[in-house]
């Protein structure tokens, strides 16, 4: 049996504008793979499509908006930065994640931003230094990354933040949270659940027991796997005392109540008892604060949050795949003398796209050529989408539902279609 020609002309469908053209031309399998090709992307790397665009759009400001409410005015970062800026101090730790390119005017290296957290920081410390302290500050935008990680492989994707820059009290802390989950509500997420966690407590335990850096390391890893027996195992480096605390603390992970009970019955040193107290205050503001909202605790955990100094937050929806977002208190530095307290917040789009509720659909009507370009601008202030007919020459009803509307204008009245 011979094979095909598969080089012969072939009458295929084209999908444009998010829909099959009605009139497909004729289309050489050699286009066809041209037009495959360029859709191709790198790994990590989408096209948003509507509505998806749209939704996201309308997210990111109603998030901007919310936190506005709050005090936190937005701020712009650049999407490129020079690399010494980008990536110095804390911000090192985004070094292996961000792509670098050369500046053809200044000859210098510049880095994609990888993350905006430190980039607003960076402005808090320079453009804004002298500004009032607290300072708040939003933000919204794309990052870029080298590679994805297991649990968000998306390389580019969009962060909506917020920094509260100059407080010291853990209220700035219990304002964040409180802010996010307000702001997260009012898009119409529900199910909310914030895990907080305490990643300096286990560095304020080891303090006195005179560990080698390689248990520390071992001591971290294994309570980051969450693996009692290998925290068990090292019972002769710790200290009976030290891993009976460790292993109470690892044990003690779950629903906020419970796990404060359980880390209040803890011998605890001088240290790590004035980062328990904050840990009780800022889950009890909380609590104040959104009686309702469920809350964990995992004050063992550190991945994620190496350079943090103080309270931990992640953000979840009950049924959704990953973190709507994280933050935390860290540091930022004003110069090699001055550094100032603060808490951030980022919240990842992608995220909070799968945990928004259906939207309403719109309401979409054809509006027939010749009609007044008043009436058009009346029905959009009614909330309508109008889509013109530019052609004059067609049959209205069946470009409407070519179209997707779900009205015609008829008579100056909006008619739904097929009714």
């Amino acid at each position: 049996m011979p094979l095909p020609d598969l080089t012969a002309a072939v009458r295929v469908p084209i999908r444009l504008g998010g829909r099959f053209s009605r009139n497909a031309p004729e289309t050489p399998m050699a286009t066809m793979n041209d037009i495959a090709e360029k859709a191709l992307l790198p790994a990590g790397m989408c096209d948003v499509l509507p509505p998806e665009a749209a939704t996201e759009a309308g997210a990111v400001d109603g998030l901007i908006t919310s936190f506005a409410g709050h005090g936190y005015e937005r701020v712009k970062p650049p999407l490129i930065e020079f690399e010494e800026s980008l990536l110095a101090g804390d911000a090192a730790a985004m070094a292996p994640h961000t792509f670098r390119l050369m500046d053809p005017i200044s000859q210098r290296m510049m880095g994609v931003r990888a993350d905006m957290t430190l980039q607003v920081a960076r402005i808090a410390t320079t453009r804004l230094r002298r500004r009032p302290r607290p300072l708040r500050l939003g933000y919204a935008g794309q990052v870029l990354r080298v590679r994805g990680s297991q649990r968000r492989p998306e390389r580019q994707f969009t962060q909506v933040g917020a920094e509260l820059i100059g407080a010291a009290a853990p209220g700035a802390d219990i304002e964040v949270i409180l802010m996010a989950v307000d702001a997260l509500g009012a898009l119409g997420i529900g199910g909310l659940s914030v895990d907080i966690g305490l990643p300096t407590l286990v560095p304020a335990v080891c303090t006195g027991l005179d560990l080698d850096q390689a248990v520390i390391a071992r001591l971290r890893a294994a309570l980051d796997r969450k693996d009692a027996a290998a925290v068990a195992g090292l019972a002769d480096q710790l200290g009976a005392a030290g891993e009976r605390t460790l292993s109470a603390m690892l044990a003690a992970v779950g629903p906020a109540d419970e796990t404060l009970a359980a880390l209040d019955r803890l011998d605890l040193s001088p240290e790590a008892a004035r980062e328990r107290a904050v840990l009780t205050t800022v889950v009890k503001g909380v609590r104040r604060g959104a009686p309702d909202l469920t809350l964990t605790i995992d004050a063992v955990e550190n991945r994620g949050f190496e350079y943090h100094t103080g309270v931990t937050f992640t953000f979840f929806a009950r049924g959704v795949r990953g973190d709507l977002g994280r933050g935390g208190r860290y540091v930022v530095d004003l110069d090699k003398d001055e550094k100032q307290p603060a808490t951030g917040l980022t919240l990842f789009m992608d995220t909070v796209l799968r945990a928004l509720p259906a939207p309403t659909p719109t309401r979409r009507i054809f509006v027939p050529a010749g009609t007044p370009a008043s009436a058009s601008r009346q029905l959009r202030r009614e909330g309508w989408i109008t889509v013109a007919d530019l052609d004059g020459d067609t049959d209205a009803a069946a470009e409407a539902v070519h179209m997707e509307c779900t009205h015609i204008l008829l008579d100056g009245e909006p008619k739904p279609l097929g009714g």
